[in-house]
C-alpha cells in the first residue's frame, strides 16, 4: 500500500466552509457523494421498475435522493462511532473526525440524531408499507460496522443495507410488496458485494494488522474471479427482473453497456493499487445509471 493514502480531501467546496463546519461535513461524508449515489441507485431502479405515474415517480426519486443523503450520511456517523479506534490504525482512516479527535463522541450523536430527525420526515411521506420497511433497515445500518470484527463476509451485511432501497422503493412505488422485488433485491446485494470487495483492497494489509476481515483478505489475488461471479449473477438477476416485468429486447440490449463496465472493472483491477480501487469503485455510479436507464427504456416500450 502506498504510504500516506488516504481518500479524505478538504479541498473544493468544503475548504470554503467555516472551519467549524468541516469536521461534520467529513463525518457524513458530504464531500464525497459517491456513497449517496450508491444508497440511491437500488431505490432508483425499483421506482423506475415499478412506479405508476410519470409525477408520482419524480416525487419519488426527489424523496430517496433526499433519504439517501440523509441517511448515508448517518451511516457514516454509525460507522465511525463503531469504528473510532480502529481507524486510527488505518492509514486511510485515521484523519476522519472521530478518529482525529476533532469530533467528540456527544458531538458525532447529537449529530446522528439531527440527521436521523431529517430522515425521519422523509420516510413518514412514503406510504405505510415503505415506512415499515425503513424503520426495519434501521437494524442493519447499526449491525452492519459490527460485522468485519465477526466474519469474512461484512461486504454482504453492507449489500444487505445498502441495496435495501431496492425493496424500499418498490414498496413506495408499487405501494406493497411483490415478487419481482426478489431477484432485484438479490442482483443490488451482489452487485455491491462485488464493489465494496474492490472499495476493500484500500484498506487489505491495515485490516489484516488491527484484526478486521473483509472479502478482499478472504480473496485476495483471486478476487477477479470472485468479481467475475458476484457481477455476473447480479447481470443474471436483472435480466430475470426484466422478463418478469415483459420488457423488450432494447432493455436487454441496453444491459450490454454496464455490464461492459462491470468487466472493465474485473480487467483492470490492481489489488495492490489503492487510488486505482477507488476509481473502479467509483465507476459503479455509471454502471447503476445505465441500469435505470435500461428498466426506463423497458418501462416505455412495453
Amino acid at each position: 500500500m502506498m504510504n500516506g493514502y488516504t481518500d479524505i480531501r478538504r479541498t473544493g467546496w468544503v475548504a470554503k466552509l467555516p472551519a467549524a463546519f468541516e469536521p461534520y461535513i467529513l463525518l457524513a461524508r458530504f464531500d464525497r457523494p459517491i456513497g449517496i449515489w450508491l444508497l440511491f441507485l437500488p431505490g432508483l431502479w425499483a421506482i423506475c421498475l415499478e412506479a405508476t405515474g410519470f409525477w408520482r415517480g419524480v416525487w419519488l426519486v426527489l424523496l430517496f435522493a433526499l433519504g439517501a443523503s440523509v441517511m448515508r450520511g448517518a451511516g457514516c456517523v454509525v460507522n465511525d462511532i463503531w469504528d473510532r479506534k480502529l481507524d486510527a490504525a488505518v492509514e486511510r482512516t485515521r484523519g476522519r473526525p472521530l478518529a482525529a479527535g476533532t469530533v467528540t463522541l456527544w458531538q458525532a450523536l447529537g449529530f446522528l440524531a439531527g440527521l436521523c430527525v431529517l430522515g425521519l420526515a422523509v420516510l413518514l411521506a412514503l406510504p405505510r408499507v415503505a415506512q415499515i420497511l425503513g424503520v426495519g433497515s434501521l437494524g442493519l445500518v447499526v449491525l452492519y460496522p459490527a460485522a468485519k470484527r465477526v466474519t469474512w463476509w461484512p461486504q454482504v451485511m453492507l449489500g444487505l443495507t445498502f441495496g435495501f432501497g431496492a425493496p424500499l422503493g418498490f414498496a413506495a412505488a408499487h405501494d406493497g410488496l411483490g415478487w419481482g422485488m426478489v431477484p432485484l433485491y438479490l442482483s443490488v446485494i451482489l452487485w455491491i458485494l462485488g464493489y465494496d470487495t474492490i472499495y476493500a483492497h484500500q484498506d487489505r494489509e491495515d485490516d489484516a494488522v488491527v484484526g478486521v476481515k473483509s472479502t478482499a483478505l478472504l480473496f485476495g489475488e483471486r478476487t477477479r474471479a470472485f468479481l467475475a461471479v458476484c457481477y455476473g449473477v447480479s447481470l443474471a438477476l436483472l435480466v430475470v427482473t426484466f422478463g418478469l416485468s415483459g420488457f423488450g429486447v432494447w432493455a436487454y440490449a441496453l444491459l450490454v453497456v454496464p455490464g461492459v463496465l462491470l468487466a472493465w472493472q474485473i480487467v483492470t483491477l490492481d489489488i495492490d493499487n489503492p487510488a486505482r480501487c477507488l476509481r473502479l469503485f467509483a465507476l459503479n455510479r455509471e454502471v447503476g445509471l445505465l441500469v435505470a436507464v435500461a428498466i426506463l427504456v423497458g418501462r416505455v416500450t412495453l
